[in-house]
């Protein structure tokens, strides 16, 4: 993999990551003042949890047609000056976290009770390929690794980044899901807390008392809920799925996150992550809309207790219908699944990634 470092004509950085040496970025002509995100967090009193706002997003791009994608490259209005790329990762012009979120008070109506502050961090849009009409899940299985270096490459950097307290790399596919752009990407979430999931994961270890991860791990490769066995990896489907279909892929090794991966284990993930996502799409025979997120230890904190592993759902519960978060799991966050994990597991073995 060969890296190559460029900006944006706002000054925003973009990170070419090329299967192949020689790149000399082509400088973008868009002349774009300078971001101005309006970002910050606060605190909810009554969980603790922290709840982002940010202003400037409303005004993003939204599902453009395919001749104006902003993905795709060398294009007038593109977010890639370059004609061509292999992988490409920018900071995301209307980001929810941001270097430059501007000041704020430290209290929302001056109540000490609603904690505050600006949302410094930093977001980031991974572009798979230049072909905008394909998906993660039909590129070669050497790409694929090119996107797996790129994900620890970027966990990596943003973890040195002062202030970022946690690295999210996930992908939202499908409308259903809620996606803006159709082009094949994914993002990167430097946020500046920990997010209140790997919280409640990090106590839930704690309090285990002994390798928790690791103890599921085995249980579930043990059990009748795998969809794949390898050498380093196991895909399965957990034994209390909160989504008709979901899978999490756990590393055999105990690792904090993805920098953390060797090559046969980086290797092995990329072969792995795109059978897993053909059959996704075999399922039903046709692109499921998903996301896929990877759960990885706090910069700072917990990296003893939480291991590295992928989390990926869709909220498809048959070909022609859709699970909706309604009373139980928005308002009260209490799950109810209709589909029992072991017959999802089951078909999803069944199926053949084509």
């Amino acid at each position: 993999m060969f890296r190559t470092r460029a900006r944006l004509s706002d000054g925003r950085e973009i990170v070419y990551y090329d299967e192949r040496p020689g790149r000399v970025p082509v400088p973008d002509p868009r002349g774009l003042p300078p971001a101005e995100p309006l970002s910050e967090t606060r605190r909810d009193p009554l969980t603790g949890d922290p709840v982002t706002i940010t202003a400037h997003r409303n005004a993003r791009t939204f599902l453009p047609p395919a001749e104006e994608c902003p993905l795709c490259p060398g294009r007038p209005a593109s977010e890639i000056p370059d004609p061509g790329y292999d992988v490409a990762v920018f900071e995301n012009r209307f980001p929810s976290y941001a270097a430059a979120a501007p000041p704020v008070p430290a209290t929302v109506d001056g109540v000490p009770l609603f904690e505050r502050a600006r949302g410094a961090g930093r977001c980031e849009v991974v572009c798979f390929t230049d072909d905008h009409g394909t998906a993660l899940a039909r590129l070669p299985v050497p790409r694929v690794r090119t996107v797996v270096d790129a994900w620890a490459d970027r966990t990596a950097e943003l973890s040195a980044v002062p202030g970022i307290e946690q690295v999210y790399v996930f992908e939202n596919r499908g409308v259903e899901i809620g996606v803006t752009l159709h082009h094949p990407h994914g993002q990167i979430y430097g946020y500046p807390f920990v997010a209140p999931r790997t919280r409640q994961m990090l106590a839930t270890a704690a309090a285990h008392g002994g390798d928790l991860f690791g103890d599921v791990l085995a249980a579930e490769r043990a059990g009748p809920r795998v969809v794949h066995a390898g050498e380093h990896w196991t895909a399965y489907v957990p034994a209390a799925a909160r989504w008709p279909v979901e899978v999490h892929l756990t590393p055999h090794r105990h690792v904090p996150d993805l920098a953390a991966l060797d090559a046969p284990e980086r290797d092995e993930l990329a072969a792995v992550y795109r059978d897993l996502l053909r059959r996704l799409d075999a399922l039903y025979g046709t692109p499921l809309p998903y996301v896929a997120g990877w759960h990885q230890a706090p910069v700072r904190e917990g990296r003893d207790l939480l291991r590295l592993h992928l989390e990926l759902f869709s909220v498809r519960r048959a070909p022609d219908k859709i699970k909706y978060l309604a009373g139980s799991e928005s308002g009260m966050a209490a799950w109810i699944n209709d589909v029992p994990p072991e017959d999802a597991a089951a078909r999803l073995r069944a199926v053949t990634a084509g």
